[in-house]
């Protein structure tokens, strides 16, 4: 699904080892915290009891000479006294021994300890990997109350800073364009002031025009920005003598600015979203959240490059891929109700499919009125007939037969459940960026080579079957977002062949990351969670070397058992494949705006009523109202929702035919001509 194709970019490839000691601040070890706070204790109470140890003596002998004997003859002392000062000396060494210091250091070495850890190690960056242990409790992530407004700054050019534009003789649009365009900067600033942003306090008000915001391409979901500090920023302060400056003028980070959809608040629950992203930043996936206002939110920026669809079908890269997938998997566990609630893949069609009915039940009597020939002349989807490819009444009768026999083919919907993994739902080559580490960097060590990939954008997330993430991927293959003629067509030739999709599953299966931590990390995968189990191993024994019959059977047994897994997930994927489609068929849907369609026309033409009435999902549970479709937004489309969904919905058909759950006598004959034209058969 095209939602995000380049929502970052690469500018210094050795970013992504930079310790950066500020983003860390008050970040401790609890159990250094713990022996910190216990040493102080200590020395405090050592001191004490030497006190009163002196004040004791002196009254015995009435001389500071007997104090001093007393002190050093255990005769002299209480009992309690000598017992108590042994405990001390005791609890001392043990916490010496606990921390790992050297005993000649003594309680000074914790203290130093304690300070030490203060600082992150250094080493890969925040979130280049999907692996750490430094980060397991939530940061409190800013929210402010305030719509930022970028109706007007929709274009790809624009944002640069003004002295670019200095000295052109612009046009009144022109110069309308970058009033726009410095009150967006201006609001930005200020969003970042409010929220305390790392760095952003340095860039004054005066300085927004100075600002670079460049909308990336591709993204399709929410508008995303890339927000960089003014190239020269004002000198740093100097010394009382003048003589130089007192620190470094180090500029802010650069930020991600993510500014949702106006079409997409009934596709995404956004609280949700961000209650997932707070997970995955527990485990250091994905970026950082850093603020958060009421249609959009500021993320970390990664200096890295989006994959390009030719890099999908590499097949060390494919392996990466999976790897990085595998992780994610097993990295996140499911909260209890995400499992009892079934895959999200159910949910989502039974939250947009109103929604769905609504928009084709008007754009199907559209095709059927008088008025449809001459309003395709400059209206392309009037055209290319029934947006489904039938009546909308036959399409979803055909999904709602289809998701009875998938649960009955896969066991049930206890089974299915059982199966579930955290998914990331969406991952075309635009969500999978790759990390340009320098030289020294450990991602370059090959066991960690996959790691330089890092996934974005998991505004889909959440359980659903290994099956149908796969599915999800695989079809993603046959994309190009970046198609100059036709960004929205499914080239069904690129679909991974039966050796490409094997190859990646058994990558999948096989993959046991090395986690600091051992077996018992949360990001280790010495078994398989939901259902999926691992190779069988039996015993082996040693005295017989790799020749012998019994290391032979144990080797051809662990290869029948993979053999087996990865033949039931690929058959696990052409299941979930069809219900894949009719989801993005939704999405598409959902998402185009169409001229002409008014929301009471839409509601009138389904039956259904106002669109702004209360929606409930299909627990009964979920309340929301759809936004009314804003067809007045001066923004040129460069994506055809509609064709992706008519496009989408052929790959859907043709699985149906392939499946035997449709003949194809109920379908028109032209549209089976072109499905068995463009059919997968694996």
């Amino acid at each position: 699904m095209p939602s995000a194709l380049s929502s970052q970019s690469s500018v210094k490839p050795d970013a992504s080892t930079i310790d950066d000691a500020q983003s860390t601040k008050g970040e401790e070890d609890p159990q250094v915290n713990l022996l910190h706070q216990v040493s102080e204790w200590l020395q405090h109470e050592k001191a004490r009891r030497q006190n009163r140890k002196a004040r004791r003596a002196e009254a015995a002998s009435g001389t500071k000479v007997a104090a001093r004997e007393s002190e050093e003859s255990p005769v002299d002392e209480a009992p309690h006294c000598s017992e108590s000062t042994f405990s001390l000396d005791k609890l001392e060494k043990i916490l010496l021994q606990y921390s790992g210091a050297r005993p000649g250091d003594g309680l000074a070495s914790l203290q130093s300890m304690k300070r030490a850890t203060r600082r992150r190690p250094k080493g890969l960056r925040r979130g280049s990997a999907s692996e750490s242990d430094y980060t397991d409790v939530d940061a409190p992530v800013p929210s402010v109350e305030a719509f930022l407004d970028n109706s007007k700054t929709l274009a790809y050019t624009g944002g640069t800073a003004e002295e670019e534009n200095a000295g052109s003789s612009a046009s009144s649009k022109r110069s309308k364009d970058q009033e726009a365009w410095l009150t967006f900067k201006t609001e930005i600033v200020r969003l970042a002031h409010t929220m305390q942003l790392r760095g952003w306090r340095k860039v004054s008000m005066e300085e927004a025009g100075d600002i670079k915001v460049i909308r990336l391409s591709g993204a399709l979901t929410n508008a995303v920005y890339v927000v960089e500090p003014p190239r020269h920023p004002p000198a740093p302060p100097k010394t009382d003598n003048g003589s130089g400056p007192v620190v470094s003028r180090k500029p802010p980070p650069k930020l991600l600015l993510r500014i949702y959809g106006s079409q997409v608040d009934h596709l995404i629950d956004r609280e949700k979203e961000l209650q997932i992203l707070r997970r995955l930043g527990r485990k250091n996936i994905g970026p950082r959240v850093l603020g958060t206002f009421l249609n959009g939110r500021f993320e970390e920026f990664f200096e890295a490059r989006p994959l390009t669809p030719r890099e999908l079908r590499i097949p060390e890269t494919a392996r990466q891929i999976a790897k990085r997938m595998r992780e994610l998997h097993d990295g996140i566990e499911l909260l209890e109700e995400e499992r009892e609630d079934g895959p999200m893949i159910f949910i989502n069609w039974d939250r947009w499919v109103d929604r769905c009915e609504q928009v084709t039940t008007w754009l199907d009597k559209e095709l059927e009125s008088p008025q449809n020939e001459i309003k395709a002349a400059t209206e392309p989807w009037r055209r290319r007939g029934f947006v489904c490819g039938v009546p909308w009444e036959m399409f979803r009768k055909a999904v709602d037969n289809y998701r009875i026999w998938l649960i009955a083919s896969c066991g049930g919907m206890n089974e299915i459940k059982r199966q579930l993994v955290f998914a990331h739902n969406d991952t075309q080559y635009g969500n999978l960026l790759r990390m340009e580490p320098a030289s020294q960097s450990p991602l370059l060590l090959p066991a960690n080579e996959h790691k330089q990939l890092v996934v974005i954008d998991f505004e889909y997330s959440s359980a659903n079957t290994p099956g149908l993430e796969f599915a999800n991927h695989f079809t993603e293959w046959c994309y190009n977002y970046h198609d100059e003629e036709f960004p929205w067509a499914c080239n069904n030739r690129l679909y991974p062949t039966p050796e490409e999709q094997h190859r990646f599953v058994a990558t999948y299966l096989t993959h046991r990351p090395a986690v600091p931590g051992g077996p018992t990390s949360p990001l280790a995968t010495p078994s398989m969670r939901g259902g999926r189990s691992t190779t069988a191993i039996t015993p082996l024994n040693l005295d017989e070397g790799p020749d012998g019959p019994g290391y032979q059977q144990l080797e051809t047994s662990a290869e029948e058992e993979l053999e087996s897994q990865v033949r039931n997930l690929m058959h696990q994927t052409r299941l979930w494949r069809v219900m894949n489609s009719a989801q993005w068929v939704a999405w598409g849907i959902v998402q185009a705006k169409i001229p002409g369609m008014g929301e009471a026309e839409v509601a009138a033409a389904s039956g259904k009523g106002s669109l702004e009435d209360v929606k409930h999902d299909s627990n009964g549970n979920r309340e929301q109202k759809t936004p009314t479709v804003d067809s007045d937004v001066d923004e040129e489309e460069t994506f055809d929702y509609l064709a992706y969904a008519q496009d989408r919905a052929m790959f859907f058909w043709s699985d149906l035919l392939a499946l035997g759950l449709v003949k194809a006598e109920q379908l028109p004959a032209p549209m089976v001509e072109h499905l068995r034209a463009r059919a997968v058969d694996y």
